[in-house]
């Protein structure tokens, strides 16, 4: 039987929660996190829901900026793992214009349990956005939206296998491999090949940024059934959608066994037309949808041991 035709009861669901990244600017949401504090009370909050992973940005706490600075990434990394069990999942990725070495800087301090990782360079359009606002918090936020018509993200063979080599390799830190098209599938089949990456794969195939693939039903099931046919028992799926799409996307994913990701970073919405208050609110609601399917949710033990990670005790904060 297919990996997508398993039912989905086989295993437990691993919830992750993307608290801020790098897409949405103060403007859109009060409840965006953007200083070390804020960052804190929402992963607590977000573990305490349910998530066993939170994936982690940082921000310029007085202007909300993205930022790639270790010095402000240690000052809620700490305190997130006393507080907390979850596994702490820090981007690869940082934000737009960030160089493979400044996205770098703070996960190879870290040497964190997993890190995010964006397998191939792309065009990545938040512009569409900035036409929703007239006026803004910041001097930053609308020339940093706009000017993504003319941007592409920059990950490369050769940074892949950089990334792979100093952050994998140098430092036990394994992966959340994320897929925006199918394309990046056949990438990390190709890295896989030549022995850079080793099973079990956590593969988080992302749906609706503009200039990835789109969000709907059939590129799911194409998505699922391709990774299926390239990595075959060797991974475990996971989904998350961009704005509306987040909440059936990922329920459609769980009734497939796939795993499922909600936070700020990806939607700041908990219901049409309703911003949410917190990213808790949006794991507790994919928590009360997957409890009604009779699924269990996974603990970040049991998430660690799914995946394979080295444990909390490995990491450097």
């Amino acid at each position: 039987m297919a990996a997508s035709q398993k039912p989905a009861s086989q295993k437990k669901v691993i919830i992750s929660c993307a608290l801020t990244g790098s897409i949405h600017t103060p403007t859109m949401s009060d409840a965006l996190p953007v200083t070390p504090d804020q960052i804190v009370e929402q992963g607590v909050g977000a573990a305490e829901a349910g998530a066993a992973i939170l994936h982690l940005h940082a921000r310029d706490p007085l202007t909300g900026q993205p930022t790639p600075d270790p010095a402000v990434f240690m000052q809620f990394l700490p305190r997130l793992k006393q507080s907390t069990e979850a596994v702490l999942n820090i981007t690869t990725g940082g934000s737009l214009n960030m160089t493979v070495q400044e996205r770098l800087a703070a996960p190879l301090q870290a040497s964190p349990e997993m890190c995010s990782l964006n397998m191939g360079s792309m065009n990545f359009g938040i512009f569409p956005l900035a036409d929703r606002y007239k006026t803004w918090k910041h001097d930053w936020e609308e020339p940093y939206l706009r000017g993504t018509d003319d941007f592409i993200f920059r990950n490369t063979f050769r940074d892949i296998a950089y990334i792979l080599e100093h952050l994998g390799e140098g430092c036990g830190t394994r992966f959340e491999f994320e897929c925006y098209d199918v394309g990046h599938l056949y990438t990390l089949a190709h890295f896989l090949d030549r022995g850079l990456v080793k099973p079990p794969l956590f593969v988080q195939t992302i749906f609706g940024i503009l200039g990835g693939i789109g969000a709907e039903e059939r590129n799911l099931v194409f998505m699922r059934e391709t990774a299926d046919r390239l990595f075959g028992d060797d991974y475990a799926w996971s989904v998350l959608a961009a704005g509306r799409h987040q909440i059936p996307f990922t329920t459609m994913a769980a009734v497939m066994g796939g795993n499922v990701r909600v936070g700020l970073e990806d939607s700041l919405y908990l219901a049409k037309g309703r911003l949410a208050q917190n990213s808790a609110e949006q794991v507790a609601k994919i928590r009360r949808i997957l409890e009604e399917l009779s699924l269990e949710v996974a603990t970040p033990d049991e998430a660690r041991a799914m995946l394979a990670l080295k444990g909390a005790d490995q990491v450097a904060f």
